[in-house]
């Protein structure tokens, strides 16, 4: 019997979509989890009894959990289909995309890879920061779950799927890493682009240039420098 859900995201998250969810369910019991660890201790008896639901988190749900889980589990993924993976509005701004967007998903073992059951797309402002875009796109993330919250709390079946599919391309952090690795021939034009949109050390990874076995980190204005 579907009676619980395993609500998989951060601490803010925590104190706000509970409430979404049991106002269409009140006797729905929800379970917030933030880590691995978190997952690990969840127990075979409890994961039949439930359903996951990830939003915005880096953590991979591993697969046996999910084959585990009685009533599926879904994704919120802070990117259009067009992007799926890793950082997908750092990669967006790179390719001068002008549109982008969020999107729900069901999850499988294959990262972003699943059914898509609802998409929110938007066009980007002109000169829209990284994270600028990734708050639009935080917005009408928030704006899908509240859409959604209602099949979701209720009824045991999963939703129907869009007839959307996935980019083909899946973006990750050693795609980041690698185009932060700058090589000494560069075209000015590649060279700013890189640096507008990867330079502001996020993820604690930032654009190097190695010379001469020594490497030079891109520190942009206000940036704190460590040792």
């Amino acid at each position: 019997m579907f009676d619980t859900i395993i609500l998989l995201c951060g601490e803010v998250e925590q104190s706000v979509l509970p409430h979404a969810l049991r106002g269409h369910n009140p006797q729905l019991a929800v379970i917030p989890v933030r880590t691995q660890a978190d997952l690990d201790r969840l127990d075979s008896h409890l994961l039949r009894r439930s359903r996951l639901i990830a939003f915005v988190t880096p953590v991979i749900v591993p697969a046996d959990i999910l084959h585990r889980l009685g009533y599926g589990a879904f994704n919120f993924h802070p990117g259009p289909p067009d992007y799926p993976g890793w950082a997908p509005a750092h990669f967006a701004l790179y390719h001068r995309a002008t549109k982008f967007g969020a999107t729900a998903h069901v999850m499988v073992e294959q990262v972003d890879a699943g059914p898509i059951l609802d998409v929110a797309r938007f066009p980007i402002p002109p000169d829209i920061s990284v994270f600028g875009l990734e708050g639009m796109a935080y917005a009408h993330l928030a704006q899908l779950f509240w859409r959604m919250a209602k099949s979701l709390a209720t009824e045991a079946a999963l939703p129907p799927p869009l007839p959307v599919q996935w980019g083909t391309k899946k973006y990750s952090r050693r795609l980041y890493r690698t185009i932060c690795d700058i090589p000494l021939d560069i075209a000015k034009d590649e060279f700013d682009r890189r640096i507008k949109v990867f330079g502001g050390n996020h993820f604690g990874i930032a654009p190097t240039i190695h010379l001469h076995g020594v490497e030079f980190r891109a520190v942009m204005p206000g940036e704190a420098v460590s040792a």
